[in-house]
């Protein structure tokens, strides 16, 4: 199984913006030693709890710090900009490392209606056309536009020796008949979809390629340690959804003091039933049961703690199991 990330790049209760992106590059460095297979950023806008709404900037920042590990978004939201641009930004990304650059795509606003109309104006007139965006960006990266076409004359430059991969992401059936029309790998975000995702993945692979799923996973030494580190994420999204708290990642001590209304306890315990939280073996059990259920090429996991420390252990840890349990 391969295994990769994706950072939202959290703000912790008590931390900055700038210790966020931090500790981001920090998780890169680190993934690119034991073993990740990707390393994506995602892009999110005016998000208090989340520190970037520009994954190309921040993986100019990785792509120089890394070595081998694939870099890339998760996703550029392309309703919000012209292809031509998106082209350029990851054409120079591929040329600076080589063979490394994915570019991730999706449709989703990242945002408020509010952050959506300052950004690029009216969002839902932007998706109806995501289709044909979709087009002139593949014609732009692989210089496939006919000799009568305006854009045959120009390229995005710089161009790369190796053009960056793109990815569908989505969370439904939508989304993966978009991805086999366009030719495209396609991504599955488990951890924010109520869908019947292995249908839809089994679906897309019957004339469509390769696949990543996404899911949201902690771990830690015990069974008991990862579970308090998880309760800081499910407050977190709980807290988010009503528009409480400060919008930060809070702590492990906050979480255990919260009081939970039923209807939230609702909430978490639908969250627990996306999340796999536990001790090394138990969470390499259950990722390779995801996988199976997926019949997926690559699970691709994100992790929230109001610990960056113990976020990045998380990943250690998983990543040592899965090697020990390849030998």
């Amino acid at each position: 199984m391969k295994l990769s990330i994706l950072d939202q790049s959290p703000i912790s209760s008590g931390k900055s913006p700038q210790e966020a992106l931090q500790a981001s590059v920090e998780l890169a460095k680190a993934a690119d030693k034991i073993g990740y297979t990707r390393y994506w950023m995602a892009e999110h806008h005016d998000l208090t709890g989340l520190a970037c709404p520009n994954p190309d900037v921040m993986l100019g920042i990785v792509g120089s710090q890394t070595e081998r590990i694939r870099i890339g978004a998760g996703a550029v939201l392309l309703p919000h900009y012209k292809p031509y641009k998106v082209a350029e930004t990851y054409n120079l990304l591929a040329t600076l490392y080589p063979g490394r650059v994915d570019l991730g795509i999706g449709r989703a606003p990242g945002g408020s209606a509010e952050a959506s109309m300052a950004l690029s104006g009216n969002f839902l007139e932007n998706v109806k056309q995501m289709p044909e965006k979709l087009d002139e960006l593949l014609q732009f990266l692989h210089n496939d536009f006919s000799e009568e076409n305006m854009y045959a004359k120009i390229n995005p430059s710089p161009v790369p020796a190796v053009s960056p991969e793109t990815w569908l992401l989505g969370t439904s059936e939508k989304s993966a008949d978009l991805a086999v029309e366009k030719g495209l790998p396609y991504v599955f975000g488990h951890f924010m979809s109520d869908a019947d995702g292995p249908s839809i993945v089994k679906k897309y692979k019957e004339s469509g390629s390769k696949t990543i799923v996404t899911v949201s996973a902690v771990c830690a030494e015990t069974t008991e340690e990862a579970q308090e580190l998880a309760l800081s994420s499910q407050l977190w999204n709980v807290q988010r959804a009503k528009g409480e708290g400060d919008g930060k990642v809070p702590s492990v001590d906050a979480s255990k003091v919260y009081s939970f209304s039923e209807e939230e306890l609702e909430t978490v315990s639908r969250m627990k039933q996306k999340m796999i939280v536990g001790n090394p073996r138990e969470v390499r059990q259950q990722l390779e049961q995801l996988q199976a259920r997926y019949d997926t090429d690559e699970i691709m996991v994100v992790t929230i703690t109001h610990s960056y420390k113990a976020r990045l252990r998380s990943y250690e840890l998983i990543a040592e199991e899965m090697m020990e349990g390849k030998r």
